[in-house]
């Protein structure tokens, strides 16, 4: 099996599909390395606690709760460590801020975390708008298991998606501005369901269409019958997509759509009796809270699929699943993202405990960071690879994660994660 390539498609999938949003990135000023440094060596004030910033976009347009799956794992983690000694027997201290969901919060957030709080590193960054990744990456302090909801991790160095890279990072986004994502999600449907025809649904808004476009053209690229359904955005009408969905005969459906229109199809689905094989999520939408969200929907709730690139969160008979699920049974509810969020604070940390001996610095964190691969988080990940491929792949092998909700049973994984895989093309598209 070849190593898998980033998973930026799904990636993708998530912010576009939730967040129907268009994203961009502000220059930013080089500052001196000196300033941040900060050694610890043998001797120096003792046990001084290593500050990391958690950056979220907590408050937001999308509305609360959207971003903060991550950045409450992570804490979790931190959490965890600090009772059992920290890291060489210093104290995790986390900064967080919230930038609003605006660019200018997160410049203004990216500036205190790290000029004024001078973090070490930043972990599960997780925002609407990542204005200030270039100042980030200006300053070489490594953001470490970020979502990559824009195209910020696949254009700047010293940045480290949680799902990894194959692009330059050289301040152009992918590949001369261009990014590319596989068709496995549709392949997986097509060999191991017998998917044919697949509805794809979206808002008459902008980057919800534009993603749906992106959507057709992997499933056509498959070899599926593809129906494009397209509602209003302010007086969404899914009742009448549910009823053309039945007449057209769909069994698969993906969407550009918020979770609360995803909720709203799933209910006029059941209400016209549209049965699928499948009605595809992502993995911001992969969460504990799926039998609230789609109550009104039984039908449908239970043809709910998710697929992506880390374990299943209900998975609790793997030990490193098991010990998220302890640690974080004080959360009123679980999460996808949560689960990536304590990986990206484990990542932090073995590339932290790498520097113990001659000082856990931005530089040494960094340089750890830049050879890391394969980096599993104990097997809740997918091996993840930074490779800066001077040309994008035409074609690669890539490995998935799925899982279809039960009532009463939770998320149910389908098949092993590292052994899902299918040598798919690369299709390009623009961020």
């Amino acid at each position: 099996m070849g190593r898998p390539r980033s998973r930026r498609c799904r990636a993708a999938e998530g912010a576009a599909a939730a967040l129907l949003l268009v994203l961009g990135t502000a220059c930013g000023s080089r500052l001196p390395e000196s300033d941040f440094e900060h050694r610890d060596h043998p001797g120096a004030t003792a046990r001084a606690p290593l500050r990391v910033g958690i950056l979220t976009s907590a408050t937001s347009p999308v509305g609360g709760n959207a971003f903060t799956g991550p950045g409450e794992g992570a804490r979790a983690f931190f959490d965890r460590l600090n009772a059992r000694g920290g890291i060489d027997g210093r104290r995790v201290e986390v900064r967080t801020c919230d930038d609003g969901g605006s660019g200018v919060g997160n410049n203004a957030c990216v500036h205190r975390l790290i000029d004024e709080d001078k973090v070490v590193a930043l972990v599960a960054t997780t925002v609407l708008d990542y204005a200030g990744a270039s100042r980030v990456s200006h300053a070489r302090v490594p953001d470490i298991g970020g979502q990559p909801i824009g195209a910020a991790y696949d254009t700047w160095p010293h940045l480290y998606g949680i799902y990894g890279s194959l692009a330059p990072r050289d301040g152009t986004p992918g590949w001369h501005g261009t990014l590319y994502g596989g068709t496995e999600v549709y392949r997986y449907f097509k060999r191991e369901h017998g998917a044919s025809t697949a509805a794809v649904v979206s808002y008459n808004q902008a980057a919800s269409a534009a993603y749906a476009r992106l959507v057709e053209r992997g499933l056509k690229a498959e070899g599926y019958r593809v129906v494009a359904e397209q509602v209003d955005f302010a007086l969404p009408n899914f009742r009448a997509v549910a009823a053309d969905l039945k007449q057209q005969g769909a069994d698969l459906v993906l969407d550009a759509l918020d979770t609360h229109g995803n909720a709203l199809l799933c209910k006029a689905m059941d209400e016209v009796g549209a049965r699928v094989t499948a009605k595809v999520t992502n993995v911001q939408n992969w969460t504990s809270t799926v039998r609230d969200d789609y109550r009104d929907a039984p039908h449908c709730r239970n043809a709910l699929w998710a697929t992506g690139s880390s374990r299943n969160l209900d998975d609790t008979g793997d030990p490193a699943v098991q010990e998220f699920r302890t640690a974080t049974r004080g959360l009123p509810t679980h999460s996808q993202w949560q689960l990536e969020g304590w990986a990206a604070a484990m990542w932090f940390t073995d590339a932290a405990r790498s520097c113990e001996r001659q000082g856990i610095t931005r530089a040494c964190v960094d340089a750890w960071m830049n050879r890391s691969e394969g980096f599993t988080a104990g097997g809740l990940l997918l091996p993840v690879v930074f490779e800066r491929l001077p040309e994008p792949p035409e074609s690669r092998r890539t490995c998935l994660s799925v899982a279809r909700w039960r009532d009463g049973r939770g998320w149910v994984s389908q098949g092993d994660m590292n052994r899902t895989c299918f040598d798919v093309p690369q299709l390009p598209y623009t961020p």
